[in-house]
């Protein structure tokens, strides 16, 4: 870590970071698009500034609660630091909620304004806004705003702030439960998650990024941060759809993409439609991502066909940045963990329970009652999510406590058995569900994809398959169900196994 990382990861605010790295690289590129537009950390401060200044003038004042839901695009990113410098309090909300979820949101944040895209991909950002907004008591000002940002002059605006832990930021989870639930961050939460990710990920300022998913997700403002500590630029996309981003990705040179498992097993199904020998992204030196698990298979599958490492880490919405896999970690445990912790979060293991405590780690939730619930009596966060720490300090994750099966009182990992039907040829994808069962408390269900061309397989090969893997026979689904795509959510593609629970529940 060079001088110029070390002062700018010691910023207390986000604004600040933004401002330090304009000033030491001011003409160096830090966002890109498929339009080939580009902006310098130099332009970026600038135009926030005058953008901070567009909504002074409209009435926003340090502390004015701000919701914005709008696709990754650079003026998204513009924004987004336009309220930092304000110190403004931003919700960021995924494009693809809609009016019952931007309903609970707007009234559980009383944003004050709500920053729309007007009509994007077909749909009428501003028409849902005035409908969801039409009962309130005191609506939010409404602006649309896509290519457009209302500008000032920055004589006019107020001291930038200085206290980096106050909450400044309100995150949704991104809905693998039907409730979202809003997150509660500071910008050094914030910077102490970009800075790990971007530490763990050796990157470097002839590096290129990529950002793929919505930027509104937690993931936006920890890959801005590790743009501004290493002065590397990303591309930025407002639709990931393969093959059609890649000409975008080769144009621009770039060297990290990813975003969770479900984009690696994109990249290689393009990889495979290639002939031997030609690469998918020649300048490709690493993907890279988390928020979902990863089959072991998968890493090597990965290294052997696109020819890069796959670093995959753990994070959540409560806390971006919890582990990470390193570049230069041995092959097996980059394939079978999820990274070790920085020096600034700390794991426990409690009742086989992964419990935090760290910079990263969110103040809480917009309920109190569930802020209570989250944290244990020591002041651990308690993820839900069960693990293991090795001798070596990498973690490896076992399931969730939500996501074990109980079948005649034996504890049976969901994850396991998904990793074991990853590697079936026949299998593109699998999710494994506990279904309410009379007899046996509840009985194992894996719910499969399978490639276009594969053997239809039924409940007889995959229960043989399985067996020979080693699987325990207590373990072994009782009920198969094919599906043409599983059910995932259109921020990091999680499986969103409730849906899948509602849906065979009752065969």
């Amino acid at each position: 870590m060079d001088d110029t990382v070390k002062a700018l990861n010691d910023s207390p605010t986000l604004w600040a970071l933004i401002a330090g790295r304009a000033a030491a690289s001011p003409l160096a590129p830090v966002l890109l698009d498929t339009d080939d537009r580009r902006m310098t950390f130099g332009e970026l401060a600038r135009r926030a500034e005058r953008v901070a200044a567009g909504l002074y003038g409209l009435g926003a004042r340090p502390g004015t609660r701000f919701a914005w839901q709008l696709p990754t695009r650079i003026e998204s990113v513009v924004l987004s630091a336009a309220l930092a410098r304000l110190g403004a309090v931003q919700t960021p909300v995924i494009p693809i909620y809609r009016d019952r979820e931007v309903a609970h949101i707007i009234r559980r944040t009383r944003a004050e304004f709500f920053v729309v895209p007007g009509e994007w991909r077909g749909f009428d950002y501003t028409a849902m806004a005035r409908r969801v907004s039409r009962d309130l008591p005191e609506p939010p000002l409404l602006l649309t705003a896509y290519d457009r940002l209302p500008e000032g002059d920055p004589a006019h605006l107020p001291e930038p702030p200085t206290d980096g832990t106050d909450v400044r930021w309100i995150y949704w989870t991104s809905g693998t439960t039907s409730e979202p639930k809003g997150v509660l961050h500071t910008d050094r939460s914030l910077i102490a998650g970009g800075s790990c990710l971007a530490h763990a990920l050796e990157m470097r300022p002839d590096d290129v990024g990529s950002i793929a998913f919505p930027y509104a997700h937690i993931g936006g403002p920890d890959y801005l941060v590790m743009l501004l500590l290493y002065g590397f630029p990303a591309l930025l996309l407002e639709k990931f759809a393969l093959p059609d981003c890649l000409d975008a990705y080769r144009r621009h040179g770039v060297t990290m993409a990813g975003g969770s498992t479900a984009f690696y097993s994109l990249f290689l199904a393009e990889q495979r439609r290639l002939p031997p020998g030609e690469k998918l992204i020649p300048t490709l030196r690493l993907l890279s991502g988390g928020g979902a698990p990863k089959p072991p298979e998968l890493y090597h599958e990965v290294a052997r066909e696109l020819g890069c490492r796959l670093t995959h880490g753990y994070g959540m919405t409560e806390a971006p940045m919890i582990t990470m896999g390193s570049p230069r970690d041995p092959e097996e445990r980059l394939a079978a963990t999820e990274g070790r912790p920085p020096a600034s979060m700390a794991i426990r293991i409690v009742d086989g329970e992964v419990r935090l405590r760290g910079e990263a780690v969110c103040q809480g939730y917009t309920d109190p009652l569930l802020t209570a619930e989250a944290f244990d009596a020591d002041g651990w966060f308690r993820t839900g999510d069960l693990g293991r720490l090795t001798e070596d300090g990498y973690l490896v994750l076992t399931g969730r406590l939500k996501d074990i099966i109980i079948r005649k009182g034996e504890n049976i990992s969901a994850k396991e058995i998904e990793e074991l039907l990853y590697a079936h040829p026949g299998i593109a994808d699998a999710a494994v569900i506990g279904l309410p069962d009379p007899e046996r408390g509840e009985r194992v269900c894996a719910v499969i994809e399978q490639p276009a061309d594969a053997k239809p397989v039924g409940l007889a090969d995959i229960t043989a398959y399985l067996r020979e893997a080693g699987l325990a026979p207590q373990k072994l689904p009782e009920q198969l169900e094919v599906v043409d795509a599983l059910p995932r959510n259109e921020t990091l593609r999680k499986v969103l196994k409730y849906q899948l629970r509602e849906r065979f529940a009752k065969r």
